[in-house]
């Protein structure tokens, strides 16, 4: 079971087991094994951030999301439930470098503003297989790893 200081949004969200999900693009959802649908990605249409909000099955907003405006390295900024605020600020994804030859970002947690030391390190491994792999800190230990699964 998680510890509470690495619980991001709600303790309802954490399992003390592996959880496997499927995103489902046509309907901007994500499922478990079973197709029940967990959450839903919900897109503010005409937005110059790319607004997004993150709900669960319910349609109440666990995060939302938005790309920072004039940023060079596409960073991105989650807040708790629908919110904007700073001080609902969970964290934020920036590329790793400006030019990048392998897709590599850093994310910082809320509590880490000086954002010397990234709190976790995501790596996609292919762009054709649309994989990737999450590991704490600067990478070492992998958290979580993600690939497309391909549907015949």
């Amino acid at each position: 079971m998680a510890n509470s200081s690495s619980v991001v949004c709600s303790h309802e969200f954490v399992a003390p087991y592996q959880v496997d999900l499927t995103m489902v693009e046509k309907l901007s959802s994500i499922t478990d094994v079973n197709g029940n649908i967990l959450f839903k990605v919900k897109s503010k249409r005409l937005s110059l951030r790319d607004r997004r909000v993150l709900a669960d099955h319910a349609g109440n907003p666990v995060l939302s999301f938005h790309r920072k405006f004039l940023s060079v390295h596409d960073r991105w900024i989650a807040f708790r439930g629908d919110s904007s605020d700073s001080k609902n600020k969970i964290f934020s994804v920036k590329q790793s470098s400006f030019i990048q030859f392998k897709t590599s970002l850093d994310v910082f947690m809320g509590y880490n503003g000086n954002e010397h030391v990234c709190d976790f390190k995501v790596i996609k491994g292919s762009w054709f297989g649309n994989s990737c792999t999450i590991y704490a800190g600067n990478g070492t230990t992998i958290i979580a790893k993600m690939s497309k699964k391909h549907i015949q």
